[in-house]
């Protein structure tokens, strides 16, 4: 049987990555806004654990940037593995 290359797709990997970490953070604007997210990551290789809480941080304020001046209440970064 011939050895699929690399530009040979089967069904298992035509599925989209679900990324190597999840994360979820929160930002607190007190008595104002509190905004919770969660999503899934792969980050470049390289990157730092701080370098990846920047990125979704500033992912998460782009779209609302009176967070960019909210308090991080709760950040968790891990393996998206079972």
């Amino acid at each position: 049987m011939p050895v699929p290359t690399e530009t040979e797709q089967s069904a298992e990997t035509t599925v989209q990555p679900q990324g190597s970490h999840h994360w979820v953070m929160t930002l607190d604007l007190p008595g104002r806004l509190a905004v919770t997210g969660s999503s899934t990551f792969t980050p470049p290789r390289g990157w730092t654990r701080y370098d990846a809480y920047t990125a979704i941080r500033n992912e998460m304020t782009r779209s609302n940037p009176d967070l960019a001046r909210a308090n991080v209440t709760f950040f968790a970064l891990e393996p998206n593995q079972l």
